[in-house]
């Protein structure tokens, strides 16, 4: 087996739940998920380790469900920080073997091996070596999917490593027409059941079909379906069907300039007046702010969403409007997020606000305005303020109104990515 470049995707196997038993070593033979907080309409199964799933408990269920399958079920809060932590010491031991490592989720990362491979042997070897380092030291196994592109290794991984007994597999183009091309269309990386029923429509049921497919015909059925615009589609599938990949693994991938900072939450019940949309409003245009300042960055455009809860009926508005100056002046900004709000909310009740700030300069230099002598100080008391909560915590210093019933900010500093630290 003879591989142009060698790259893997890496994936720790319920990863949650799997650092909740490596840090609980007397759930080891015990059913573990690891679940939403209940009392705030979050509920839900984030992970289940494999002997949850062997009773049927699969994740984003709800918590009620899962628990009718498997009364014995040990439920433990998730613990973000701790998730995150454990992700950067796994990532720690990738680069150990290789200087090309991409995360592409906190669990799943992709490694070019090419240049390493001589040193370890085969594929399946290096694989395995590195497995064997992050189980020994970590507690947490992890599944490699092996090919000669991004596209196929995370199809390795997703549809075969994770079902082989060593939790290896090497899929090459030379075998396409025994592996990835018998299996259904479902099973493609991209495809969702939308298009997977689009698709079988158009007589594609295995991923076989679709590379089997002529490109030009291929976008001709997708026109009749689609309209005229659909011919990059067509190719996108095309190409992931017949395992082509240009893409190379690129570390720092994440780390480019945004065009865009900013922060969203859904509420936990409706806010119907305006006072208490205003108070999120403002905790969340504090936060971009601070986000903004620790960049480097200023904004010139500031964008406020504001939606219901009924997706069958939706309500709400999505506007931006540019500034006279770009700034990361979290009263400033929010003096035209009030603005917008004022002028576009229909006064329904509002489940879910968010605000960014885009349009980005350099926060070095900026304009001075005779209408703001005071924006160095104001500045300067910012960024003061942000060290502290830095080094401190978000909740070290709070703005009055968010200590009020409609503040979100106490709750939120509890936890990362929706979820508690």
């Amino acid at each position: 087996m003879s591989l142009n470049r060698v790259i893997m995707l890496a994936d720790c196997q319920s990863f949650y739940a799997s650092v909740e038993k490596a840090e609980h070593p007397e759930y080891h033979d015990r059913p573990l998920v690891v679940a939403g907080d209940p009392e705030r309409r979050s509920g839900i199964i984030l992970a289940a380790c494999p002997i949850a799933k062997s009773f049927g408990v699969t994740t984003a269920e709800r918590l009620g469900d899962s628990l009718a399958k498997c009364p014995d079920l040990v439920i433990i809060r998730p613990r973000m920080q701790l998730y995150i932590d454990i992700s950067m010491r796994i990532t720690n031991i990738y680069q150990s073997y290789t200087d090309l490592v991409e995360p592409y989720s906190i669990d799943e990362q992709f490694l070019d091996v090419t240049g390493s491979l001589h040193l370890y042997g085969t594929p399946e070897e290096l694989a395995h070596h590195i497995q064997t380092h992050i189980q020994s030291e970590l507690g947490i196994y992890t599944r490699f999917g092996i090919a000669e592109n991004k596209i196929l290794a995370k199809t390795a991984c997703d549809n075969f490593a994770k079902k082989n007994e060593s939790g290896i597999f090497v899929l090459t183009k030379d075998r396409l027409h025994e592996t990835l091309w018998t299996l259904p269309v479902a099973k493609m990386f991209m495809v969702g059941s939308r298009m997977t029923r689009h698709f079988n429509a158009m007589g594609m049921e295995t991923i076989g079909k679709v590379a089997e497919t002529p490109l030009e015909k291929l976008k001709q059925l997708m026109r009749r379906k689609f309209g005229k615009n659909s011919d990059i589609n067509a190719e996108l599938y095309w190409r992931i069907a017949n395992g082509l990949d240009d893409s190379p693994v690129t570390p720092g991938t994440h780390s480019v300039a945004p065009k865009a900072i900013g922060h969203m939450m859904t509420l936990p019940r409706d806010y119907g007046k305006l006072e208490e949309i205003k108070v999120v409003l403002l905790e969340l245009t504090e936060l971009v702010c601070q986000r903004c300042r620790g960049k480097g960055y200023m904004g010139h455009v500031v964008s406020v969403g504001c939606m219901g809860a009924d997706y069958d009926h939706p309500t709400g508005f999505n506007r931006q409007m540019k500034m006279d100056d770009p700034t990361n002046v979290t009263n400033q900004v929010y003096r035209a997020a009030v603005e917008l709000l004022l002028r576009h909310w229909d006064g329904y009740p509002v489940r879910k606000v968010g605000v960014s700030l885009s349009q980005f300069s350099s926060d070095d230099e900026y304009q001075l305005s005779l209408f703001d002598p005071h924006r160095d100080k104001t500045m300067a008391l910012e960024r003061a303020t942000d060290a502290i909560k830095q080094k401190y915590g978000d909740a070290i210093i709070l703005r009055a109104v968010s200590i009020t019933p409609a503040g979100q900010a106490l709750h939120r500093s509890e936890k990362i990515g929706g979820h508690y630290k």
